[in-house]
């Protein structure tokens, strides 16, 4: 009975070293493999113990209105794929010719100074921020309710839109340097009828209009909201104006900005300010004026 027990311990301690020896060599093996094994270097970014190093942001600087410094933010961590600045830009007598100065007087039949004096002193204000429809503007336009041809005046306006000479070949070269642009402009909903003629969404974005958002420049909420829609720090925004009081505006709540006067001086502002201008813009839209 003794040498039966023992008989039989033995075969067990036999199987475990056994077993032993197997599991050995098996860890043996893949250790080898784990070794000899090296990463591609298109799998080390998906690996987990990979970290990578955010890049620090960087710096340009740049002027406002040719005297005051400030600082312009080409890049910033967490945000690779988005190239900053962001530009924001006025669109009447910046980018599209206003026909309110010329071709609606003449449509009236009057001059400036009597349209002035006849029309109703909010009700545009009102059809650019979104509060009442074109009816109630055509309806309300003059102080004393005299009527007038509503798409006679529509029609005019869409002739006289026309893009300011250089601009369009700006936006374009803008555009093709990879830069993110948007309208910022106090305008009804009749926007529409200049992108219908001038197609500007080849180039930006209509993203703040005034008669969409309830609010119009110089108004600082309207700055501060467009910021926040836009979800970057105020100084990665560059503004751009014909009216001196809404750059004014836009530099009290943090934005860089520009007042337009020509293409070309707008050009060389921008390159101050760090934005990179190609020069292989399309020759048909340099001097494009229409």
């Amino acid at each position: 009975m003794r040498k039966l027990l023992l008989s039989q311990n033995k075969k067990k301690k036999r199987k475990k070293q056994q077993l032993y020896l197997a599991e050995t060599k098996e860890s043996k093996f893949y250790m080898a493999l784990l070794i000899s094994w090296r990463p591609s270097a298109s799998n080390i970014s998906s690996l987990p113990f990979i970290v990578k190093k955010a890049s620090p942001k960087s710096a340009k600087m740049g002027v406002f209105n040719n005297n005051i410094s400030c600082s312009v933010t080409s890049t910033m961590a967490g945000q690779s794929q988005r190239k900053l600045p962001i530009l924001l830009f006025d669109v009447m007598d910046t980018i599209v010719r206003d026909p309110f100065y010329n071709e609606i007087p003449a449509f009236f039949r009057m001059p400036m100074k009597e349209l002035l004096e006849c029309k109703h002193p909010t009700t545009w204000i009102e059809f650019e921020k979104g509060l009442i429809t074109e009816d109630e503007c055509a309806r309300r336009f003059f102080k004393d309710g005299r009527p007038f041809d509503l798409e006679g005046l529509k029609n005019c306006m869409r002739r006289a839109y026309t893009y300011i000479e250089g601009v369009e070949g700006l936006l374009n070269s803008l555009k093709e340097n990879g830069y993110e642009i948007h309208a910022f402009t106090n305008y009804p909903i009749w926007y529409q009828m200049i992108e219908d003629k001038l197609q500007l969404s080849n180039y930006l974005s209509w993203t703040f209009c005034s008669c969409v958002f309830g609010k119009r420049k110089p108004d600082p909420d309207f700055y501060l909201e467009v910021v926040k829609h836009l979800n970057v720090e105020a100084s990665n925004c560059i503004f751009v104006d014909d009216r001196m009081r809404n750059v004014e505006a836009a530099v009290e709540v943090g934005l860089n900005g520009l007042q337009f006067k020509n293409a070309d001086l707008l050009r060389k502002d921008l390159s101050l300010l760090g934005v990179n201008i190609s020069t292989n813009e399309n020759p048909d839209l340099a001097g494009c004026s229409s």
